[in-house]
């Protein structure tokens, strides 16, 4: 059973269809009890850091998310609830995140480029053995953001593409967390191979 995490801030509808598409029944909810009942969680999310992690805390969700993480349960973030996962961000002065993974979400170069990112950018794979990307193509994908994670160990990035002469991190993973910065049930068969990916091998498995 899949649960998809609701604080108010998520991509709920186009997750929820995409899923649907791969014949799966997920469910919505913003309480933690619910939300326990699940096999595997997806934190979407389309919005601020700050404003994100508020509306997790005032629900007690980054609590539970805390304590699922640690029981080794699949946790897939997706967009702002990948940025969510780590420890910080500089939008709006630094913000605390969830800490669940090493690194910080910071804002593109001003000037360089457009801002925000937006747009199908070609995915680079730094583990192509990976489980998210079994079957999966080198191909290009959806991204909507103007802060992208800068990653404190180079062993969770998964995937990464270049925008601004920087190296943004597209997927990372840490055990039982999978997480894209890009939104997989916008981005045709590529992204959707990765949601079905983590849905059918349960999300969290270790590569040696």
């Amino acid at each position: 059973m899949i649960g998809i995490i609701d604080y108010g801030m998520g991509n709920l509808h186009s997750v929820t269809k995409a899923l649907e598409r791969l014949g799966h029944t997920p469910f919505l909810s913003e309480h933690a009890e619910d939300l326990a009942k699940a096999d595997m969680l997806i934190l979407p999310g389309v919005g601020a850091f700050k404003d994100g992690m508020a509306e997790l805390e005032k629900r007690g969700l980054d609590t539970f998310v805390k304590q699922w993480t640690e029981d080794g349960k699949p946790l897939l973030g997706i967009c702002l609830g990948m940025q969510l996962l780590f420890e910080e961000s500089e939008e709006n002065g630094n913000t605390k995140g969830l800490g669940l993974l090493p690194g910080r979400a910071i804002h593109f170069p001003a000037g360089k480029v457009k801002v925000p990112h937006m747009g199908w950018n070609q995915l680079i794979f730094k583990q192509p053995e990976h489980p998210i990307l079994k079957e999966v193509e080198e191909g290009h994908v959806y991204f909507v953001h103007s802060y992208f994670v800068k990653a404190d160990t180079e062993d969770i990035l998964v995937a990464s593409t270049d925008y601004a002469n920087e190296q943004v991190s597209a997927v990372v993973a840490k055990d039982n967390i999978w997480a894209t910065q890009f939104h997989p049930e916008k981005s045709s068969s590529v992204g959707v191979s990765m949601l079905k990916n983590f849905v059918e091998q349960k999300g969290g498995v270790r590569v040696e």
